[in-house]
């Protein structure tokens, strides 16, 4: 950075005050012979003047270099020989008062001698800072495109300003940091998140200074705002740095910025991969629920999830997903909430959501501790959602045949849910408190179904209790079967049952009784509709017959 003092050395020229502050930087050189110039001015600027229209009334004089002072500039050159014959004491008097630089350009030396040597000094230093922020960015620019994530820009970040660097998502949740005392890391973390959280609360969006005490000073928060998010807007994150010793520099906080769209552009990489990654795993799982994929294919179709060999699954209803229960939980968050689970857990796996539930595949480990992972991965979503989801895990198999294991969870979940077992416990005994997670020990009937799966048994079974529903009514079977499988799911509660069909209950009512003029059944009898239960559930687990026209 230029400084008075550099700018006139090897000049003939003499300072004649502010000789303790000739070290000040100096941002541009100006030239006027206004009495006034400081509305014109930013501060940090070295004025030449030659005092013309100060006249030779000492109050101006004086006046004048308070003014230029008191606006922080960097200093002032009187050229002497137009209207002063040497620099006016009270003008020299003014600056020794204030501290304020202040030197005498003789008449031999043009103006335009300083200007050209200033300006080719400040050039040439914002030449070499745009070079070094170009070097900073290419840096950061390659983490992004190496997929090293937010950690790797946050450690390249703090390298290149000499300090720490932080990144928290919009609620103030740390995401990435590296700081330069380690041992200070939880409270600096929680003194930050608290500062961004109450201004996100708040409502603002603007840069500031964290008020952080053991920063003092020395950091700047900046938003990193979402893609085409409007002004004003609450950030989809924060990006703090502090630097290590003195504050921040020019090229500092140049790097800071061109930092904030390297942070954006990671952000935004971790969405589009993480939706690519949702999209595949749900293709995936839906093939795998509809018995569309099995064996070898399979297991190929798994490998990129880092599944192979054993694996298990776990089934999760999204809280609040039941007809009788409040809001539910998007199920992009309960996914999310499941993915952080599983990172935390050290554990590869696909996540996806079909129809009301969150699906999960995994590692096939033994059974105990298998189970043991699974409690873990549900009470940290408990955590993250706030409320407990109802969970089912079914038993190692090998990867080709993971439709059996995630019919078992699904099958484990419902068991649970419907209460066919109030008391389960981890060892299948009656009494004791259950487990979060419910497991093949506590399927009763529905061990059955499984017992049947992939059999022509329980596809007849099906069908002697679903077909006539469908092919006695065309066109509208489809609608009844809905209205069936509803009013079942509601446990018989016709409002309930209605609100999830978006129909009148009367519509409802009529339906039902159709269903049960067809079938000879009586669906306020508990057996017929625990059969009818029976029955829909087995068909989404028995492979489509040849010839039934791809019904299911």
């Amino acid at each position: 950075m230029l400084t008075v003092s550099e700018l006139l050395a090897d000049l003939d020229v003499r300072l004649l005050a502010g000789e303790e502050a000739v070290d000040q930087p100096v941002r541009w050189v100006h030239i006027t012979e206004l009495p006034d110039p400081t509305p014109f001015l930013s501060g940090g600027e070295l004025l030449l003047t030659t005092g013309m229209a100060l006249g030779s009334r000492p109050a101006a004089q004086r006046a004048f270099v308070e003014r230029l002072a008191d606006h922080g500039l960097a200093g002032l050159g009187v050229g002497t020989g137009f209207g002063h014959d040497e620099v006016p004491a009270a003008m020299v008097q003014a600056a020794a008062d204030a501290g304020f630089p202040l030197f005498e350009v003789p008449y031999e030396l043009p103006f335009i001698a300083l200007t050209e040597r200033a300006f080719t000094r400040l050039v040439n230093e914002q030449y070499a800072l745009l070079q070094r922020s170009i070097v900073a960015q290419e840096r950061l620019q390659r983490i992004v495109l190496s997929e090293r994530g937010l950690e790797a820009i946050a450690g390249q970040l703090a390298t290149l300003i000499g300090g720490a660097a932080l990144v928290f998502d919009g609620r103030g949740e740390p995401l990435a940091h590296r700081t330069f005392r380690r041992d200070a890391d939880a409270e600096l973390l929680a003194s930050l998140g608290e500062e961004l959280r109450e201004r996100a609360r708040r409502g603002e969006s603007r840069e500031f200074l964290p008020t952080t005490p053991s920063l003092g000073g020395r950091a700047l928060a900046l938003p990193v705002a979402s893609p085409g998010a409007a002004p004003g807007t609450v950030p989809q994150a924060w990006l703090v740095a502090a630097k290590d010793q003195g504050g921040l520099a020019e090229i500092d906080r140049l790097i800071l910025h061109q930092a904030v769209t390297v942070v954006a552009l990671e952000l935004l990489r971790v969405r589009v991969a993480d939706a690519t990654e949702r999209r595949l795993a749900g293709d995936v799982l839906s093939e795998i629920v509809a018995g569309e994929v099995d064996g070898p294919e399979l297991q190929r179709r798994l490998e990129p999830f880092g599944l192979g060999g054993r694996i298990t699954a776990l089934a999760l209803a999204v809280p609040g997903s039941g007809p009788s229960q409040p809001a539910a939980a998007p199920p992009t968050a309960v996914e999310s909430a499941v993915a952080d689970a599983l990172r935390a857990e050290a554990v590869s796996g696909l996540v996806a959501t079909t129809g009301r539930f969150v699906g999960v595949l995994l590692p096939g480990f033994l059974d105990e501790e298998l189970f043991d992972t699974c409690e873990r991965i549900v009470a940290r979503v408990a955590t993250t959602l706030g409320r407990d989801p109802l969970a089912g895990a079914g038993r190692g198999v090998p990867a080709g045949r993971a439709r059996e294991a995630w019919h078992e969870a699904r099958c484990a979940l419902e068991a649970r849910e419907l209460g066919a077992d109030p008391t389960p416990n981890r060892n299948g005994a009656a009494g004791g408190e259950p487990g979060r997670v419910a497991t093949y020990r506590d399927l009763g009937s529905f061990q059955l179904l499984l017992a049947l799966q992939d059999t022509d048994a329980l596809r007849l079974f099906c069908e002697s209790m679903l077909g006539p529903i469908e092919e006695g009514e065309g066109h509208y079977g489809g609608e009844l079967m809905r209205s069936l499988e509803a009013f079942i799911e509601c446990n018989g509660q016709w409002e309930a049952a209605a609100r999830l069909l978006y129909c009148h209950r009367h519509t409802l009512r009529y339906r039902i009784r159709k269903i049960e003029e067809i079938t000879g059944r009586d669906l306020g009898r508990a057996r017929d509709r625990i059969e009818f239960w029976l029955a829909l559930r087995g068909r989404e687990m028995a492979p489509a017959s040849a010839g039934d026209g791809g019904r299911r």
